[in-house]
């Protein structure tokens, strides 16, 4: 399907505004990223928006993975739950030459740019490592949304911590990068990369080692300039859900032995809290005034 003439869906384009661009990226794997893109997929076509995905990172391909079970669960179930048109960009081989890379690069740049057009989401999810694909993705995300798991090791993709004093010593190379895009994203067409870090994972003990990472993420978002939202806890339903392509957010509450229990309502809070914080509904109210 071409991204450049989606046939009975509505174009954004015809109201002057272009889709807003959310990036989920984090250079390191296992933080949830593949599992936040799709749950927040889910909540804005459930909204009525029409979303677009493209997955950066299709050699690992978790959202693609995650994309095609839903698929083959609407086809199996019959019912009708929503999918984006989602897409996804392979990235290069380590001994890839520069022309191979530059066409790879223009082929996600091209799927940006129709998505655009003709969507009024767009959601990319890149992958767990440097690389040329992902720095341009960074480079066109109105939101970035960075999940990290609560642990000194992922927060030691935002900053170096001194071990012993618990201080910033500096940021990482990843939030290095970020700076760079954000330049990248002003010199290109004036935007803003607005920033958000989502804590996955959290713990609900009041450990000595949760309330340093709380501290040293409040610290930092005021010396680099980000938001910190909670985000997804460590819950077997989203593991679960992941095997049939289904989020939290498609089932439905019900009562008796069917009902939702108060982890799942839980869950749904946590799903909206990151939703509301990327404050969609404002952007498209002030690009329509």
């Amino acid at each position: 399907m071409s991204l450049f003439g989606l046939g009975g869906k509505k174009n954004p384009s015809d109201t002057g505004r272009r889709a807003h661009v959310i990036v989920i990226g984090n250079e390191k794997g296992g933080s949830g990223k593949s599992t936040t893109a799709m749950h927040v997929i889910v909540a804005l076509l459930q909204q009525g928006r029409t979303v677009a995905s493209i997955d950066v990172d299709a050699r690992q391909g978790t959202l693609s993975r995650y994309i095609a079970n839903r698929e083959k669960y609407i086809k199996t179930a019959g019912r009708d739950i929503g999918m984006p048109d989602h897409y996804t960009v392979d990235p290069s081989k380590e001994a890839v030459g520069q022309t191979e890379l530059d066409a790879e690069l223009q082929r996600l740049r091209l799927l940006i740019e129709g998505a655009l057009i003709n969507h009024d989401v767009l959601i990319i999810d890149t992958p767990g490592s440097a690389s040329a694909l992902s720095r341009l993705a960074h480079s066109y995300a109105d939101t970035l949304i960075t999940p990290i798991n609560d642990s000194f090791v992922d927060f030691d993709v935002l900053a170096h911590v001194d071990g012993t004093r618990f201080a910033i010593m500096g940021p990482s190379h990843y939030a290095e990068m970020v700076w760079e895009q954000k330049k990248v994203r002003a010199d290109r067409d004036g935007g803003t990369i607005d920033w958000i870090v989502i804590r996955n994972r959290l713990s609900s003990l009041d450990a000595h080692n949760k309330r340093e990472i709380e501290r040293l993420v409040r610290e930092l978002a005021e010396r680099i300039r980000f938001r910190s939202v909670p985000g997804l806890g460590e819950r077997v339903i989203f593991r679960e859900l992941f095997l049939v392509g289904l989020t939290i957010l498609d089932l439905k509450d019900a009562t008796g032995p069917r009902a939702l229990s108060h982890s799942h309502h839980a869950a749904r809070q946590e799903v909206f809290t990151i939703v509301n914080a990327i404050g969609l509904s404002q952007v498209e109210n002030a690009a329509t005034n």
